[in-house]
């Protein structure tokens, strides 16, 4: 076996790899006569046909597999013979005719392309400064989501005989739906409750109920969006003949134990109590978000190493893949954005090099420090997972168990989120107060509004 560097440039190495015709005819004597005495021809005791028989009976099924086999034997000595460092799986382009090769004719001929994991060095995490977004809960954020508590613990009483409906009431409806004359699957229902303002049905279906009388047929007429997720109705004229049979007026919302009671709780107090826990935890986590978004920003911009070739275009296309279906999806291009599809490119394969640095960075991170994810914290994921499919639960766990792959795309984040928050009890963390609404913003509209507040 000749094994010959023909590239070396960064990170990409290319080696040509020559195993003879000779050593694979060698190679196939040697399976063939250990088959021997197992086979038995016509014509021949068992166990005595010549190999130059057996080779003409069994060479070309049996080359098939030795060349596989010197193919992965070439490619593994070329990448330990140089003490090579992958990426990637090393990647293997045929040279010549492969026919030629089983018939026996030819050499194998083969190249074998790696792509090298960068050597670079790792960032003092200690030395790292960063900004924590974080906001108080106040008490009118307690009254507020205790007030949103007691709305939707509200109860209803019929209107009486001869009143209208109004914003906020509660009906019960009869309707039937049609496009130019003809019903449409999904558009026909009895007993329908509907919260007059709440916005559930199509744009417009509600407010034209607003007025009507229990007993009172209405024909209402609306269009369905231009986005609407059946197709065959997007954008269409509808008629939907309405039947109100019940109205209901909301009551007064009182802010007091007895709705505490209504919610589970035995006094206001306790239930303010609760309410505030929950408001932190969901204030901490925002606060998370961005926290984890400016440890990452810091990582890359504290790094810059070459990126291995192959890695790189791989999620490059990745993301290429999913903007072209989204936009082919909106019916929009390049254009539509106000840039060349090659000035889009330039902007999704920027983040394609940062996901590509920060995942090597990460990575190296958890390697130095001892960072995993354990059975355990992998098993009480894909639980979490199971819960969003009842009834399905052991399907989850069953697919999870058989597919290392599936494991892998439920490990990686964790694995994430597990060295961030390592990064962060070592970096300077600077808290900085801000609005309820910057706190909950995405983090780069929340940074855009932080400048321009400035």
């Amino acid at each position: 076996m000749q094994i010959t560097e023909t590239v070396s440039e960064g990170l990409r190495r290319e080696y040509t790899v020559v195993i003879g015709a000779g050593d694979l005819d060698a190679r196939l004597t040697g399976k063939l006569e250990e088959i021997k005495p197992k086979v038995n021809l016509k014509g021949f005791r068992p166990g005595k046909a010549p190999v130059s028989f057996l080779k003409k009976s069994y060479g070309k099924s049996m080359m098939g597999d030795i060349v596989e086999d010197a193919v992965n034997e070439g490619s593994k000595k070329a990448v330990a013979d140089n003490a090579l460092k992958p990426a990637f799986p090393p990647r293997v382009e045929a040279v010549g005719d492969i026919a030629q090769v089983i018939e026996g004719k030819a050499d194998l001929e083969f190249k074998v392309v790696v792509d090298l994991m960068p050597d670079f060095e790792l960032a003092d995490p200690a030395k790292l400064k960063v900004e924590r977004l974080v906001s108080d809960v106040t008490d009118a954020e307690v009254d507020d989501a205790v007030q949103k508590l007691a709305e939707q613990a509200r109860g209803y009483t019929a209107r009486p005989e001869g009143e209208v409906a109004a914003s906020g009431d509660a009906v019960l409806i009869d309707f039937v739906g049609s496009v130019d004359g003809k019903e449409f699957d999904g558009g026909k229902a009895e007993g329908f409750n509907l919260l007059l303002g709440s916005n559930q049905l199509i744009p417009g279906f509600e407010d034209q109920l607003i007025g009507a009388k229990v007993g009172e047929a209405r024909e209402v007429k609306v269009k369905f969006p231009d986005e609407y997720q059946a197709t065959e109705l997007a954008g269409k004229d509808a008629v939907f003949a309405v039947t109100v049979k019940e109205i209901k007026a909301p009551d007064a919302v009182a802010i007091d134990d007895d709705m505490a009671k209504k919610v589970g709780f035995d006094t206001l107090g306790s239930l303010k109590e609760r309410v505030r826990d929950q408001l932190k935890r969901d204030f901490a986590t925002a606060s998370r978000v961005h926290l984890k978004r400016r440890i990452l920003d810091a990582l890359d911009a504290a790094h810059s190493f070459e990126l291995p070739p192959t890695m790189l275009e791989g999620e490059f296309d990745g993301i290429w893949k999913a903007v072209e279906e989204e936009m082919k999806r909106d019916g929009k291009t390049a254009a539509d954005e106000g840039k060349t599809e090659d000035e889009l490119k330039k902007e999704y394969r920027d983040i394609a090099e940062r996901r590509v640095r920060l995942g090597l960075v990460l990575a190296r991170i958890g390697e130095q420090n001892g960072l995993t994810i354990s059975a355990d914290e992998l098993q009480r994921a894909i639980a979490v997972r199971a819960r969003n499919f009842p009834g399905q639960e052991q399907k989850v766990f069953e697919y999870y168990a058989r597919n290392p792959q599936g494991q892998a795309e439920i490990r990686a984040p964790l694995f994430e989120e597990k060295v961030v928050d390592f990064v962060a009890e070592l970096c300077e963390v600077t808290d900085r107060p801000v609005a309820k609404d910057i706190l909950f913003l995405d983090p780069d509209d929340a940074e855009e509004k932080l400048k321009a507040d400035a």
